[in-house]
């Protein structure tokens, strides 16, 4: 029987870590396009005034994902940007409930549900990042 051992960069690929990361950026990706290019549709969905808020929105999340998927393309995940984007995420959480606590701008009800199912996934994702970091190295 021929056993197989895996060095540490396959072990950093299937972490927890590099997994939640590109999850993100995919999730990023995809809602960046959406609010990019779905920005007036979506902005009076919402009862927003200014379509171009989520345009602005959209491309910066776009050039998130980007920085995401790059860097779980290098052989080890740097921690200290994944602990970066455990505050991003948890900074865009916190944001999101000022939004709604603040009622500023003013939104329809669907918009107010948009904006607190992102952040509940926004959440999820600075949660598993902050499990990954956490995990010890032989276990990623």
């Amino acid at each position: 029987m021929k056993t197989q051992s895996l060095d540490e960069t396959t072990r950093d690929r299937s972490s927890l870590l590099r997994q939640a990361l590109r999850s993100n950026g995919l999730f990023s990706a995809l809602s960046g396009l959406v609010f990019l290019f779905g920005a007036r549709p979506l902005a009076a969905f919402m009862g927003l005034p200014w379509p171009a808020v989520l345009m602005v929105v959209g491309l910066v999340t776009i050039l998130y994902a980007g920085l995401l998927f790059w860097m779980t393309t290098q052989p080890s995940v740097n921690r200290n940007f994944a602990r970066m984007t455990v505050v991003l995420d948890a900074s865009w959480v916190i944001a999101s409930i000022a939004i709604l606590l603040a009622g500023w701008p003013p939104l329809s009800v669907a918009g107010k549900w948009i904006i607190a199912l992102l952040a509940e996934v926004v959440a999820v994702f600075a949660i598993l990042q902050a499990a990954g970091l956490r995990r010890p190295a032989g276990n990623r």
